[in-house]
């Protein structure tokens, strides 16, 4: 195989920056090109990436020969499939196997089939029937819609009341769709991310994210308002767990489908006091835990995408700084619902770690162009010095409306810690 000569990355979010400032430092700013990036990302090209037949032109005149791809709904369109006969790789699974996440009623499946544990479940199309399992349930549960929705197609239960007003406003936003409903499993939620060839599985460091607007877990959901790694209260026997209950199996059955996957992997776990159980599968990496994860990693970001791509993941071991990386999202008043654009952007001083997201430029002016605008990340020797790190760099930013939790990393953990325990 060719040896790599120049990189995409696909996509224009925080995830994005924090991919493309990673494999930056390893190989040059020069030889790292961002499809479309924003304002606020070096080497940022507004191609329209889900024209893939743009991408190739793009890619064949920059001398660019792999391709790392951010969002979902490009790998859930077929990326992979498009460039399966070209000598441009890209990262990540193609669209049967992307499947893991575009579809909820084929994730859960699979799931079932293979033998991970999950909640018990079960799919619908007609919202009456679902109307009548509803107020058979006692003890929560959540809604999803099948298909991809932007993390705006999952509704948590705790009544059936509220179950059913979920049902209402699903109904009247997406009509009638397949959709599945599951137990509601209380516990801490974590994020476990990890690279595989479909042979072997490779994982960073486990994180949270927390998605709620509110502090206190309180609110509507977010795309995260932050995020912390790793997660304090991990330890061997949490991790053998989950590898015996969920990463195995879920390999097991990547290889029985004989699935095209040669990406990243990503976990959504609850950890309850029955142990550790898979909420949903990711294709990609999270954001906003891509914001600490790769400032964590030591080990070499293009190594580890190539070994994915051509060979010898399993010979690889991870390496990762000491101490702790927190993510604080910094966001537009009013997200998740409607806010204002093109506000200017003051950041003080620039020695930060910042991930620029909803940014674009108006005459020279970084402004707001999004609901997330930017990440501000910090790495302290202990979890608490990484908070306050984090939250002394927001001082220094400034823009009209700027919204933030001031919780970040602060969470109880309490399952965790009787597992640990």
């Amino acid at each position: 195989m060719n040896k790599i000569k120049n990189i995409a990355v696909i996509g224009s979010g925080g995830r994005e920056h924090a991919v493309a400032w990673k494999l930056a430092q390893e190989r040059g700013q020069e030889s790292v090109f961002v499809l479309p990036g924003n304002a606020g990302i070096p080497n940022s090209h507004s191609i329209d990436a889900s024209n893939f037949g743009a991408v190739q032109s793009f890619c064949i005149k920059n001398k660019i020969n792999r391709i790392f791809v951010g969002p979902e709904q490009h790998l859930a369109d077929g990326i992979v499939d498009y460039f399966k006969d070209s000598e441009i790789l890209v990262l990540g699974p193609d669209a049967a196997s992307a499947k893991l996440e575009s579809s909820k009623i084929f994730a859960k499946e699979f799931m079932k089939q293979y033998g991970v544990a999950t909640a018990n479940f079960r799919k619908f199309n007609h919202i009456p029937d679902a109307q009548k399992y509803i107020q058979t349930k006692t003890n929560g549960m959540v809604i999803k819609l099948d298909g991809l929705a932007g993390g705006k197609g999952v509704f948590v239960c705790d009544t059936v009341t509220e179950g059913l007003e979920a049902l209402q406003v699903l109904s009247e936003k997406y009509g009638e769709v397949d959709f599945i409903i599951e137990d509601k499993i209380v516990g801490d939620e974590i994020s476990i991310i990890g690279f595989t060839d479909g042979q072997n599985i490779q994982l960073l460091q486990a994180s949270q994210d927390h998605k709620q607007l509110l502090d206190g877990d309180q609110g509507p959901n977010t795309g995260g308002m932050g995020a912390f790694c790793p997660v304090p209260e991990w330890n061997e026997s949490l991790a053998q767990d989950i590898r015996q209950r969920i990463i195995d199996p879920t390999l097991k059955g990547i290889q029985a489908e004989g699935m095209n996957y040669r990406g990243i992997i990503y976990f959504g776990i609850m950890v309850s006091k029955e142990g550790p159980f898979l909420l949903e599968y990711n294709v990609r990496l999270g954001d906003p835990e891509t914001e600490v994860l790769l400032p964590s990693l030591k080990t070499n970001l293009t190594d580890l995408m190539e070994a994915t791509l051509t060979g010898g993941l399993d010979k690889m071991e991870l390496e990762f700084e000491d101490g702790f990386f927190v993510d604080v999202v910094l966001a537009s008043g009013g997200y998740p619902g409607e806010y204002v654009k093109g506000l200017p952007i003051s950041i003080k001083k620039d020695d930060s770690l910042i991930f620029k997201a909803g940014v674009a430029l108006e005459q020279g002016q970084l402004v707001t162009y999004g609901g997330r605008v930017l990440n501000i990340v910090a790495h302290g020797s202990h979890l608490a010095q990484a908070i306050q790190k984090a939250y002394q760099s927001i001082q220094e930013v400034h823009f009209d409306g700027m919204y933030f939790r001031k919780d970040i990393g602060q969470r109880k953990n309490n399952f965790l810690k009787n597992y640990s325990a």
